[in-house]
């Protein structure tokens, strides 16, 4: 075993566990413990806890990317200070006044990357796992040299979990391979465009941060057109299924929490007052990043007729 199998083997442990764990339960429902269905839905589900588990950590990441937005129009204003001098003494007060403005602000350009290396282990655990179970490697931990057999011998549909689009025996694997490209690129897509379209405020949008987010709307899903032509088709299931958890998460994350002056905040304004008039309860008015929500009291009318106060009585309650 090599130093980064060696670092990495706990993590395959756990993850090998989950997806005998899961094999086991649908194969106690009655499905045959050999067809590629229960491998699949083994490996969807063994997804979906790796990603719920990982909750907490992209909460952390969209906090991060959150506050770089938010300081991103500061940091072009800074750029723009010093734009076209390039002297020493120009470039060390650029990056002091950057410095200071992480600084004031809380923010940090590393920190939104941070989780993203966190992941990095456990998804490549995963990988490993179902690569060397579908090569018919021996299995680690509770995956049996043969639940591993038995995994690496399953097919979908006609076509074998372990091919690949471009090293194909039949036209069944390039079939399944081929419209999971296209779902995998159309998810990554979208989860960009989600970010780039509906989670940036205009002033964002005029910053050097909003190219380069838009330039990742086209590369990341070239990535996967790329690298799915090689990935068999065991592991492609767990980038599809991660990629459409990433797309529905991102989703609920810009329709309940958007970044503030952004066209999804606006929208959330807007969904938040037609249901308070709704229910007439009292409107809640955000005013902006960071600002408390001001509350707006109904006028209320009243159309009781009010009684005549004599002249003695009127002096009574003025002098109380």
């Amino acid at each position: 075993m090599d130093f980064i199998g060696t670092i990495l083997w706990p993590l395959k442990w756990v993850v090998s566990a989950i997806l005998v764990g899961f094999h086991w339960i649908f194969e106690n429902l009655g499905m045959d413990p050999g067809a590629g269905i229960t491998w699949v839905l083994s490996i969807i589900f063994l997804t979906f806890v790796v990603r719920a588990a990982l909750i907490p950590i992209f909460v952390r990441q969209i906090k991060s990317q959150r506050r770089m937005l938010e300081v991103a129009p500061q940091l072009k204003k800074i750029q723009d200070k010093y734009k076209g001098t390039k002297d020493q003494f120009s470039r060390e007060a650029m990056s002091r006044e950057t410095m200071a403005l992480y600084k004031e602000t809380g923010t940090n350009p590393l920190s939104s990357c941070l989780p993203l290396l966190i992941q990095m282990p456990i998804f490549f655990s995963l990988y490993s796992v179902l690569h060397e179970a579908q090569i018919n490697k021996t299995g680690i931990g509770l995956l049996s040299s043969d639940l591993a057999r038995s995994f690496g011998n399953a097919s979908l549909f006609g076509a074998p979990l372990h091919e690949t689009f471009t090293n194909a025996s039949g036209w069944e694997v390039r079939v399944i391979a081929g419209f999971m490209i296209v779902v995998m690129t159309a998810s990554q897509f979208i989860t960009q465009l989600q970010l780039v379209a509906k989670n940036m405020s205009p002033e964002t949008k005029e910053s050097p941060m909003y190219r380069q987010q838009k330039m990742m709307l086209y590369i990341l899903p070239l990535v996967f057109v790329i690298s799915g032509l090689s990935f068999p088709l065991g592991v492609m299931f767990y980038w599809l299924a991660s990629n459409i958890w990433t797309m529905a998460q991102q989703y609920f994350v810009i329709r309940s929490m958007p970044t503030p002056g952004s066209e999804a905040a606006l929208a959330r304004e807007a969904r938040l007052a037609k249901k308070a008039q709704r229910r007439g309860t009292p409107v809640l008015a955000e005013a902006g990043a960071g600002a408390a929500a001001v509350e707006v009291e109904p006028v209320r009318v009243t159309t009781q007729r009010q009684q005549p106060v004599g002249k003695n009585r009127s002096k009574k309650n003025g002098k109380k």
